[in-house]
């Protein structure tokens, strides 16, 4: 599975944004998918994930529950982060990932998107 996430930007502090992950591969749908975060000076972490299913299997850091919400869209081979309220602290380049294992890996990554929020 090859991954393309696309869709970061510079953001106002209460602002939205929404980042997209195209994959490659027919078997994309059989994956667990997520999005992984990585701040500057700071190690990369887990920020959503959804399983091959999608509907009401989504789970979350605590950091966004509540503000991030991740989807998928099987047909189009794509997974969705929609982020809001943003924060200064959610300034990171975001990976989005497949073959999630649990929260703290996965076997295909993305090259990243950069997601910065002006306070």
């Amino acid at each position: 599975v090859q991954l393309q996430a696309s869709g970061g930007g510079l953001v106002q502090a209460g602002g939205s944004l929404s980042v997209s992950c195209a994959a490659s591969g027919r078997t994309f749908s059989s994956y667990a998918v997520g999005w992984f975060r990585q701040a500057p000076g700071k190690e990369r972490e887990f920020v959503a994930g959804i399983s091959w299913s999608g509907g009401d299997s989504t789970y979350y850091a605590d950091s966004v529950k509540g503000r991030f919400t991740i989807s998928r869209d099987n047909a189009k081979n794509t997974v969705y982060l929609q982020m809001n309220s943003l924060k200064p602290e959610d300034t990171a380049v975001y990976y989005c990932a497949a073959g999630l294992s649990g929260t703290s890996s996965a076997n295909y990554w993305g090259q990243g998107t950069k997601v910065t929020v002006s306070s």
